[in-house]
């Protein structure tokens, strides 16, 4: 007698492109239905817009070399990531984390990393969308120039998206409830508004004010998308733009190691 074993077809395992991609699909999704979360990322930008050059009309520009449409939608760009990623990634990460989302995805094959990353694709493909017609719209109808370095601007674009997506993360820790997710990410955006150059230039504080504002999270990524657009930092500025942000990014990244909380808190 001969005797035959078989064996059962094994089942094709899944790539981290194909798991981000159904992440980011699902994820989509959820950010559609959300009608107030569109809302605040599709309309409040504008609304800044609008309220940043009247402010600017009021201020002497002169010794920035900006233009009132050039700072104005320059600080359209940085609203539009802090509010479609950091503000928007906090409140996703703590439903997530409260509707137990995030604990059942660490049981099966996503990584740590994928889970975080894949929550996050819709807001920052949305802040990267936004900007782009920010950026059509202020060289076709505002007389500003095509953006002269366009790598120094996608460059701090992505570093943006990054930074603001790990400090969404870091925040989440602090945040109870996706209702108290207003209130936890307010000192960030305050900050950044009026410290990292999106609605006051660095170039009217005074110096030292000024050195201290360069150390902000978001005045590095700033300073690389107006150089970007506009081409007014020389390479030590630029140098020391993007070493900021990367020192802020790795800090925040080790800090979501240790300290992020996949479980609910109640």
């Amino acid at each position: 007698m001969t005797t035959t074993t078989t064996t059962a077809p094994s089942t094709p395992r899944t790539t981290p492109l194909t798991r981000l991609t159904a992440l980011g699909r699902a994820e989509l999704t959820l950010l559609v239905r959300n009608r107030t979360a569109v809302f605040v990322a599709l309309l409040m930008p504008a609304a800044m817009i609008m309220a940043m050059k009247s402010t600017f009309e009021k201020i002497d520009l002169k010794s920035t070399g900006l233009t009132v449409a050039g700072a104005a939608l320059i600080g359209g760009i940085g609203t539009v990531l802090v509010q479609a990623v950091y503000m928007n990634m906090v409140a996703a990460y703590v439903a997530r984390r409260e509707e137990l989302v995030l604990k059942r995805l660490r049981t099966g094959e996503v990584t740590d990393g994928e889970i975080l990353a894949g929550t996050a694709l819709p807001a920052g493909a949305l802040a990267l969308a936004q900007s782009a017609v920010i950026i059509v719209t202020g060289t076709a109808f505002f007389g500003l120039d095509a953006p002269e370095r366009p790598e120094l601007l996608v460059a701090g674009l992505l570093l943006g998206v990054v930074l603001l997506t790990v400090l969404a993360a870091i925040t989440s820790v602090i945040t109870r409830t996706v209702q108290t997710a207003q209130l936890t990410t307010l000192p960030l955006f305050l900050v950044s508004m009026m410290g990292s150059g999106l609605f006051v230039p660095l170039e009217i504080f005074p110096d030292r004010l000024a050195t201290v504002c360069e150390l902000l999270p978001l005045t590095g990524v700033m300073t690389l998308i107006r150089a970007g657009w506009l081409g007014t930092s020389d390479g030590t500025d630029l140098l020391g733009a993007a070493l900021t942000g990367l020192v802020w990014t790795a800090a925040a990244v080790f800090a979501v190691q240790r300290w992020f909380r996949w479980d609910p808190r109640r």
